[in-house]
């Protein structure tokens, strides 16, 4: 009668068991990185709003995402909030409003922003619901822009740095509008658009 040997069941050895777990990181990081780097810089970019130039809408520290891909199909338009180049210093980004839109004249006087086109050639004033009540637009200044220029102001205007200092901006500049403010929490919303 022959007696079989029990079995000494196989282990993995260690070296293989980190192996292993080596490949599946390595594999969860290239595909986190598939999905998030195109998103990142093609899709939605995050920003830190710095300064006071656009208070009370958007503080310094809020923390928005920018919609970067909406400006590859279509044209940024009048009370949209974009994130741009600085066209005096390109390696800064500033924030603020479209108010005045390519081929526009943009005038203002007496703290009111009068806006020039082939649609309305008499003009008309903006009316700018989303200011605080004590803003004021100061400057006095008429300015027709180019085919791809847009004219933006900040809605804090008596702290605001834009198109009245160092005029309009390129559309080339614009990286995006933001359309979303996720921090602070307490404040969480998407950004509405402005309807004149």
């Amino acid at each position: 009668m022959n007696e079989e040997e029990p079995q000494i069941p196989q282990t993995p050895s260690v070296k293989s068991d980190i192996l292993a777990f080596v490949w599946e990181t390595i594999k969860v990081i290239v595909i986190s990185l598939a999905i998030i780097l195109p998103i990142r810089y093609y899709l939605v970019q995050p920003f830190f709003v710095k300064g006071a130039s656009m208070e009370p809408n958007f503080e310094d520290g809020d923390y928005i995402l920018v919609n970067e891909i909406s400006y590859r199909f279509g044209n940024p338009e009048r009370g949209d909030v974009v994130i741009f180049r600085y066209p005096l210093e390109q390696s800064q980004f500033f924030i603020k409003r479209i108010i005045g839109l390519p081929s526009e004249t943009i005038a203002i006087k007496d703290n009111t922003v009068t806006i020039y086109n082939k649609d309305k050639p008499q003009g008309f004033v903006l009316n700018e619901g989303y200011l605080a009540p004590e803003q004021r637009t100061l400057g006095n200044s008429i300015i027709k822009l180019d085919d791809n220029e847009y004219f933006v102001l900040g809605d804090n205007r008596l702290q605001s740095s834009d198109s009245r200092r160092w005029g309009p901006v390129n559309k080339s500049l614009i990286t995006g509008t933001a359309f979303l403010r996720p921090w602070p929490i307490t404040k969480t919303i998407k950004i509405p658009s402005v309807v004149y």
